[in-house]
Parts: C-alpha cells; structure tokens; sequence
C-alpha cells in the first residue's frame, strides 16, 4: 500500500529538483546529457553525507582536544601544589629562623590591613576560619610537621594565617560584587568609581612585604587588591542620594519638559520642585562635602555637595543657609531651609542630581536607592533570612 504522504514528499523533492539536461563537447561532437531527479538528490545527500561526517570528526577533535586541555591544567595545578608543598618542606629544613621571621611578617601584613575593614567585618561568620578552605595550607602543614616534627606549631601557624587571609579575600571580593550589582541597579558605571578612587592620592612609600627578601606572597597581594576594591565601591555607595532631602515628599514639579510658570513656554526642569512651608528643614541627600555655598542666578540661594566620583547635588530657593564651603556632611544633616528666592513661584526645594556635570532624574535614586543600598551593606546571613521571609 502506497503512503500518500511519502508520495507527496518525492514530489516536492522532484520540485526542488528537477530533470535537467545539458550539452558537453567530445572530439568535436555534441552530446547531450541528462541529470534526473534522482541523481541530482542521490548526489545532495552524498554530499550532505560528507559535511556530517566532517563536521563530526571535526567535534571529536575539539572535544577531545578541550580534554586534553583539560587534563593538562589538572596536572600542571596538581604538580604546582605539590611543588608548593615539597618547597615549604625544604625551606621550613633550611632555615627555620627565617621562616619564623617571614610568618611575622605575614602576621604584620594582616595587622597592617585591618584598619581597612568595616566595624562589622571581623564578627561576621564569613570571614571566620573554615576546614577545607585553606587552599592546601593544612596539607602542606601536616607534611610539614610529619617531616620535621619540631616546626610543626609554625607550620599550623601559617596553615592559620593562610586560611584567614584567603577566607578574608572571599568575603571582600563578595561584597564588592554586591556593591557593584547594586551601582548598576542604579544606573551607575563602578567603572567611573573605581577609576576615581585613585586620583589626589599620595605620601611616603611604605613597602610591606611578607618574606625576608622583600617579596609579597600572591595570596597576601590578592588580599591587599580585594580589600581596596571593595573600600571603594562601598564608599561610592555612602555618595548616592538616598535620604528624601525634605520631610514631606510634596512633589510640585517633576523631572523633564514642562510648560514654564512663567512663561508657559516649553522648558527643561533639570530636578524635582518640592513644595512646603518656609523654614522647613532640608537634608542632605547623602554623604559629602559642600562645594557651594551661596546664590546663583535661577536657583536663588543654593547649597551644593560633591559625593565624590562626579556625583553632585544641588538644593535651590533656600530662606536661610545651614551649612559652609568644605563642611563635610551626613546623609540625613540639615543644610538649609525651604523658601522661594530666585525665580521662584513661592516656597518650594528645587533638588538636583548632577553626573559629571549633567542633571539625571533624582527619582530613581531617592525611591530606589534605599532599598537596594540596605540590601548591599546587608551581611550574608541577614540577606538569606530575607529571602525565606
């Protein structure tokens, strides 16, 4: 019995390829050939035969070559811990003094670091000692100590300070990350911020090191780099707005082109008009230093704060100034008072945020901003218990 539907398939496929005929020349006669459907089709999927198994042997190659790859880099990172090993083997029979003085040094690296860590680090859990995260160190101990029995208090002692350094290293690198999600959750480049952090720095070089040589052991430079990483997107995040700057949130005028009031004609309005009563409080919206203290054409009597990395602030129409040039100010400190000096249609806070100079929409970062900044600053075990609420 026929299948119509495979009847229906040579047909199309005798669509796709049709008898063709041509004419070839052979000691000066013509001769006339045909090439049938079938042929034609026969000699697409000899082909398309090919390009499979081509393709497939192709694959096997490059799986089998990533597995070579592989493999190696397993090997060379065993030899390499092995070689790490047998290393600290033969240094601790060396010289056992200078390998007490290098673990000073070490001991002083960490102390020396400390200060750069936040109040609330050093109790957290994350940071604490964990078996099995030492990177090899209490491998290397126990060699150690089963080779020369008499090293075996420094030889735990560095497995020690290893692990705490390496753990240390994990915990700053997770909560630079949180603190850069957080930055582009915003809108912000951590590019910018980072890149800032090393501008108007300097004073007397004061090399550490962690061996007798001069030389910093790779794991204890990796903690120095973490560390500063994360100073510095954790400061960038004390510069973003996130307090209201007045206590009512009266919104007047919102951020964009608006009909002028008074004019009527189209205008931009580069922040957002809270409307309230004269002498109410204004607070700054986050960390930093006024830069501005003053009036200025259009604002009226206006105080205006860097937050570091081209983030600014302004608070435009104040009736009386609480702040001066270089103070240096809290999120949440009172720098003003609301009023309507400059041109102003009566009482109101005209607010800005300002990047490199250009006006952004202040709303995200007062809505936004405090709920993903706690967020950020949040410990690991606080976030997770968040999250199962």
């Amino acid at each position: 019995m026929n299948n119509p539907s495979a009847g229906g398939l040579r047909d199309r496929l005798r669509s796709w390829f049709p008898d063709r005929e041509f004419f070839m020349r052979s000691h000066g006669q013509i001769r006339f050939v045909t090439l049938t459907s079938k042929m034609q089709m026969l000699a697409v999927g000899g082909a398309l035969a090919i390009l499979v198994a081509w393709g497939g042997s192709i694959a096997a190659m490059s799986i089998l070559q990533y597995k070579t790859q592989a493999e190696s880099a397993a090997l060379l990172e065993r030899a390499a811990k092995v070689a790490s090993a047998e290393s600290r083997v033969a240094a601790y029979r060396d010289d056992l003094d200078q390998v007490a003085d290098d673990l000073v040094r070490r001991q002083e690296f960490i102390e020396s670091v400390l200060p750069m860590l936040p109040d609330d680090v050093l109790s957290e859990e994350a940071v604490a000692d964990k078996p099995g995260e030492s990177g090899g160190a209490d491998k290397t101990a126990a060699q150690v100590s089963a080779a020369i029995p008499e090293a075996s208090a420094l030889a735990r002692l560095e497995a020690r300070q290893l692990a705490f350094v390496e753990s240390l290293t994990r915990f700053a690198d997770r909560r630079a990350d949180r603190a850069e999600a957080a930055m582009r959750q915003l809108g912000l480049d951590p590019r910018g911020i980072l890149a800032s952090a090393t501008r108007g720095q300097g004073g007397p070089l004061e090399k550490l090191s962690t061996s007798r040589d001069g030389s910093v052991d790779p794991r204890f430079g990796r903690l120095g780099r973490s560390l500063a990483r994360m100073n510095a997107l954790e400061r960038g995040l004390e510069g973003i707005p996130q307090v209201m700057p007045v206590d009512r949130m009266m919104i007047s005028s919102g951020f964009g082109v608006r009909h002028d009031p008074f004019d009527g004609s189209a205008a931009m309005h580069s922040g957002l008009d809270f409307r309230g009563p004269t002498g109410a409080p204004i607070h700054a919206a986050a960390a930093g230093k006024v830069i501005f203290v003053g009036s200025r054409a259009g604002y009226g009597n206006l105080v205006e704060i860097s937050h570091g990395n081209g983030l600014t602030t302004r608070y435009a129409h104040m009736s009386k100034f609480k702040a001066r040039p270089g103070q240096k100010v809290e999120a949440g400190d009172v720098i003003g008072a609301i009023g309507s000096t400059g041109r102003s249609t009566g009482p109101h806070l005209h607010f800005e945020v300002r990047i490199n100079n250009r006006a952004v929409n202040p709303r995200p970062f007062l809505e936004a901003a405090p709920h993903v900044l706690e967020e950020a600053r949040a410990a690991p075990g606080q976030r997770d218990a968040a999250d199962r609420g």
